[in-house]
C-alpha cells in the first residue's frame, strides 16, 4: 500500500489546530503565517483549514513523508515524531490556559 494511503487513515490528528496556531514556529510554516502566529487559511471556529483540499504539501503529513522523510524513518517513527510536537503544543496550551485562570 502507498504511504499516503496508509497515513491518510492511520495519522491520529485530533484536529485541534494548534499546529496551525503555531505555523510562526517552523521555518517551513513561517510563509503561511498571518501576522500573528497562525495560519491564514486557519478558521477558528471549526478548527479547521479553510482550504483544506488545496492545502499546501507543508500541511499533508503523508506527502511530507514521502517527500522528505521516507528515507529516514519509518512511517510509524514519523508519526511518532510529529505526535510529540502535537503533545507539546497541547500541552503548552494547557499550562498558558491554567496561568490565565484565576485560582
Amino acid at each position: 500500500m502507498p504511504c499516503h494511503a496508509q497515513s491518510a487513515v492511520t495519522f491520529p490528528c485530533t484536529q485541534c489546530g494548534l499546529c496551525c496556531q503555531h505555523v510562526h514556529l517552523a521555518e517551513e510554516t513561517r510563509f503561511l503565517d498571518r501576522g500573528d502566529g497562525t495560519c491564514r487559511h486557519y478558521a477558528a471556529v471549526s478548527k479547521g483549514c479553510s482550504i483544506y483540499s488545496e492545502r499546501p504539501d507543508i500541511c499533508r503529513v503523508d506527502r511530507q513523508y514521502a517527500l522528505h522523510y521516507a528515507r529516514q524513518y519509518t512511517w510509524d517513527e514519523f508519526v511518532m515524531l510529529n505526535l510529540q510536537v502535537c503533545e507539546l503544543l497541547q500541552t503548552q496550551q494547557k499550562n498558558a490556559s491554567r496561568s490565565e485562570s484565576p485560582e
